[in-house]
């Protein structure tokens, strides 16, 4: 992909005419249109200057398509994320992704398990049982969420999830930047 069409496309991306970008970048629309169509070259310092109100930089913008590319993740090469000796299986769905603002995992916590408490931070989490049932604890307060049960919130109080039953439950948890 050429320079000037690669920036085209993450302009559209973030809703931003070509006047808007000239004027956040302080530059005139016509230099954005011809290098949106590869007529000029802009120095490294413009350059960084685009991509910057763009919400990107030169290296993630140079990077591999291919690697930023992928699309399917298959189920051998998720990464476990816990011991068994506490009760909970997980696994990170998708790995080696710069700049992903979702942190898809599959959960299983056998009866008796939890999660540990975590602190309040920024971000949301979205979670679906698959199978079984649990408890979602927020700020002391338990939300019962049972087999095909869906649960979202903002994670900014504590929070923590727990298998008080007698059956392994299964659930995808989602964290979103």
């Amino acid at each position: 992909m050429k320079l000037g069409s690669k920036i085209r496309k993450i302009r559209v991306a973030r809703g931003y005419t070509q006047e808007e970008l000239a004027d956040r970048c302080d530059l005139s629309r016509s230099f954005i249109s011809q290098l949106e169509n590869d007529q000029v070259s802009p120095s490294i310092d413009t350059l960084e200057r685009i991509l910057r109100v763009l919400g990107t930089d030169l290296k993630t913008f140079f990077a591999s398509d291919e690697r930023r590319e992928k699309i399917v993740f298959k189920s051998n090469e998720r990464v476990p994320m816990y011991l068994d000796e506490y009760g909970i299986r997980g696994y990170i769905l998708i790995d080696n992704i710069e700049d992903k603002s979702i942190d898809p995992r599959l959960i299983e916590l056998l009866p008796g398990a939890e999660t540990e408490e975590e602190e309040p931070h920024e971000g949301d989490e979205f979670g679906y049982v698959i199978s079984g049932k649990l408890e979602l604890i927020l700020d002391g307060k338990t939300y019962k969420v049972g087999e095909g049960d869906s649960f979202y919130y903002c994670a900014d109080r504590k929070h923590k999830i727990r298998n008080p039953y007698k059956k392994n439950v299964k659930f995808l948890w989602i964290n979103i930047e």
